[in-house]
């Protein structure tokens, strides 16, 4: 078949019986997210939570199914509640379990099992560097002997394929895992290697949830010492599943220095504490320019707000990067700064955060995932 279809697609899964109502998965409505890229396909099948385990038989036979078909090269289906996000644990009183035990602390997943750090970058408000940051941050600690992943969470919007200057396709590998691409010395997977770079996604929050735990689970990211996620903008799903599901070593905030970002990069961080996850420090992104002709400093954003802030509020501050058209141009063109430039005085402010990043975490105790209770 030379051109896939939608329709061609729906009639495979047509195929697959749900075992709980006895019809087809096209015909009990339970398909969604429907996303063909050249030959890669990917859909969400909308189950009822409680019946998650004894779906995953369900989800591979309709991955089959598609992937028989003439012309598709790789299938990514995920399980998502049809109607709300699994309710998290109840919380149990230290004093009920282990009295010693923190609360909010659930054991540790095995999504991750060859993972020694996980490091979210985030920010409160979009617009502020964020990628651009865990992009380099990667980069930078693959360049000082670290083995380094990094997952783009950013479901919505995602951005490192284009930053890392990634075009190819994520290939199956024989134990039915994805295999990660690779870009300067760092693994790579992202929801935009599976959909056009134009593409809305039109997903319910529980399908975030399932794209972003299939990322995790099922791609063979095998040993690394870190693993940077590129958090989506903001206080929602994507935060609070990997807050829940894994046990981040800490987050790395992101603000440009004027008070309307510092005062959403506040927010971040009070999100952060309530789960039980440590903040790193703060990053000053946009810090200052520059003028590469006369080198007059100008702080178009302001400068030294974050210190400030990091200061106020008892946190390490991480570093200065400034705005530099060197550092936009090179993440445009796929070819970050520390790599294409590892000489220069943008790699080296990278390095240094990369640097900090690594003292923070060496220091951390293990952190179990804690589960979320909320108010």
């Amino acid at each position: 078949m030379s051109d896939l279809s939608q329709d061609d697609i729906r009639a495979a899964l047509c195929t697959i019986v749900d075992p709980v109502s006895g019809k087809d998965i096209i015909a009990n409505d339970m398909v969604s997210g429907l996303v063909i890229k050249d030959r890669n396909i990917g859909f969400a099948i909308e189950i009822d939570p409680a019946d998650a385990d004894r779906m995953e038989p369900l989800r591979k036979a309709a991955e089959r199914a598609v992937l028989a078909l003439d012309g598709v090269s790789s299938v990514s289906a995920v399980l998502t509640a049809h109607n709300a996000a699994p309710a998290a644990p109840a919380e149990t009183p230290a004093s009920d379990a282990n009295p010693e035990a923190p609360a909010n602390q659930a054991p540790a997943t095995s999504l991750l099992p060859g993972v020694g750090a996980i490091v979210a970058v985030a920010s409160g408000k979009g617009g502020v560097g964020k990628s651009t940051t865990a992009v380099n941050l990667a980069v930078a600690l693959a360049s000082l002997g670290q083995r380094v992943g990094i997952l783009d969470a950013d479901v919505y919007g995602p951005s490192l394929p284009r930053m890392l200057g990634i075009s190819e396709k994520p290939k199956p590998l024989a134990n039915k895992k994805i295999e990660p691409l690779e870009a300067h010395g760092v693994k790579v997977m992202s929801m935009g290697f599976m959909v056009p770079e134009d593409t809305a996604m039109v997903w319910r929050g529980p399908m975030v949830i399932g794209a972003l735990e299939q990322m995790m689970r099922e791609v063979e990211w095998g040993t690394l010492d870190v693993l940077i996620v590129d958090m989506p903008p903001g206080t929602g799903d994507a935060q609070l599943t990997m807050a829940q599901r894994v046990p981040l070593a800490g987050v790395v905030i992101v603000s440009t220095p004027q008070d309307i970002a510092l005062i959403d990069a506040r927010k971040g961080m009070n999100m952060f504490a309530k789960v039980n996850v440590p903040v790193l420090g703060i990053v000053e992104n946009m810090s200052m320019f520059i003028c590469p002709k006369c080198g007059e400093q100008t702080d178009i954003f302001g400068h030294g707000g974050a210190r400030s802030e990091a200061e106020r509020l008892g946190c390490d501050f991480l570093g200065e990067i400034p705005l530099d058209v060197a550092i936009r141009v090179t993440s445009d063109s796929g070819q970050p700064i520390t790599a294409s430039e590892p000489d220069g005085p943008h790699a080296e402010a990278y390095r240094d955060l990369a640097s900090a990043v690594l003292a923070k975490i060496s220091t951390a105790t293990t952190r179990p995932a804690p589960s979320i209770s909320i108010d």
